[in-house]
């Protein structure tokens, strides 16, 4: 009896590990790499994730807007989809949602799946059907760049729009466009009866209305073109009947009002700058640097500003002394000199046209030639008032009080 009690047990065990303990596969992908999978898997195998991992790279505010993403050939609804920060976490995701109480039909699921790019993250796949995944890095995310840029914008410029009437009205027929889906679903829960079972089974099918948006955001271009006319007149109606709406009730200019829109504008902003980067530590310093300086009066920053420039050391001026000016002025001289005769000797001085003009053209033809610039006179002229400067004393400047 004994004997076929620990037969029958380990037989159980062996089929409960062939089953359950079939290898997990796991591959770690560097940027640009692919793996194909799985021609030589057996039905058991496949029944188990191949699970992928990426390791991340260390952080760098070079890398703030890269991205990395998991590319997966494969129709979404082909395949289960399972995430986690290790291939234990991963396995432990599989395991919990294979039983009945935590199955999900209507998991989202993409095609191209984002991936941390400074620390490890993992995917597990299951699926029947052979397939590729492809490893691709964008070390600058264009579109994580120009969040980043409204972010900032919409922020400083949050007190403008919260009062101009231009963006009240963008803002309210958008949102009224997009509350009239509210509306039809109010419509349609009106048409169920209002008992108990009814009202759980409409809040159970939750997944269904979330299967059916997933559906609708994966096929609204096909939506848009085979119902264009539809979409069109939809989206004119409930326009006009928003603009309608504004325009009754015209733009908000309570102050209270006002500092909410402009409170909740830049909460927006704040929130797009964090998510538009896996760096969180350099958007989060972003957004705290935005917060400092707008609460901070414009005063505090002239003050900083003015006592940094107090406690800079400035260089000492060192004044000429006389023989150094008279130095430093015969030396500019000269070469400002040779710089008019090069400029008077080139092509693009008409040198005909100059002389035209000139009371001694026979002088300037000299100076040109190398000659200098003053005559004998000039220069006897100079000494002799030079010389008469420093013979006369400092008492022949001054005036008597009496003249």
């Amino acid at each position: 009896m004994d004997v076929s009690k620990l037969s029958v047990t380990l037989l159980l065990c062996l089929f409960t590990c062939k089953v359950f303990c079939s290898e997990y596969g796991e591959h770690y992908l560097e940027a640009g790499n692919f793996k194909e999978c799985c021609n030589n898997l057996g039905i058991v195998d496949r029944q188990n994730p191949q699970i992928y991992c990426y390791t991340g790279r260390e952080k760098h505010p070079l890398r703030t807007f890269e991205t990395v993403i998991l590319n997966i050939n494969i129709p979404p609804e082909s395949y289960k989809l399972y995430e986690g920060s290790h291939p234990d976490d991963v396995l432990l995701e599989f395991e919990s949602q294979r039983s009945l109480w935590h199955y999900n039909p209507f998991s989202w699921k993409r095609k191209d799946v984002r991936l941390d790019p400074f620390n490890q993250t993992c995917i597990g796949i299951v699926t029947s059907r052979n397939y590729r995944v492809e490893l691709n890095v964008i070390r600058v995310d264009y579109w994580r760049v120009v969040q980043f840029v409204l972010g900032i914008l919409l922020f400083l410029f949050g007190p403008r729009l919260s009062k101009n009437a231009f963006f009240y009205y963008v803002v309210g027929i958008t949102l009224g466009v997009g509350a009239s889906f509210l509306v039809m679903v109010y419509f349609i829960s009106r048409l169920f009866p209002k008992k108990p079972v009814m009202v759980g089974f409409f809040l159970g099918g939750s997944a269904i209305t979330l299967y059916a948006l997933q559906l609708l955001i994966e096929n609204v271009r096909t939506i848009a073109l085979l119902y264009k006319d539809y979409v069109i007149g939809y989206f004119f109606t409930t326009s006009l009947i928003s603009f309608i709406v504004c325009y009754r009730f015209g733009p908000v200019t309570d102050p209270r009002s006002i500092n909410l829109i402009k409170w909740s504008l830049q909460a927006a902003a704040l929130i797009s700058i964090f998510m538009c980067s896996y760096f969180q530590e350099a958007v989060l310093g972003v957004d705290l640097l935005l917060l400092v300086t707008y609460n901070i009066p414009k005063s505090w920053f002239i003050s900083i500003i003015a006592f940094i420039k107090r406690c800079r050391p400035t260089p000492k001026r060192k004044l000429l002394t006389e023989d150094e000016y008279h130095e430093q002025g015969a030396r500019e001289t000269a070469r400002a000199l040779d710089e008019l005769r090069g400029y008077c000797s080139s092509p693009d001085c008409n040198q005909w046209r100059v002389m035209t003009k000139l009371k001694n053209p026979i002088r300037f033809a000299k100076f040109v030639q190398g000659s200098s610039h003053l005559d004998d006179d000039e220069v006897l002229a100079y000494d002799v008032d030079t010389t008469k400067n420093d013979i006369a004393s400092p008492e022949d400047y001054l005036t008597d009080d009496s003249d």
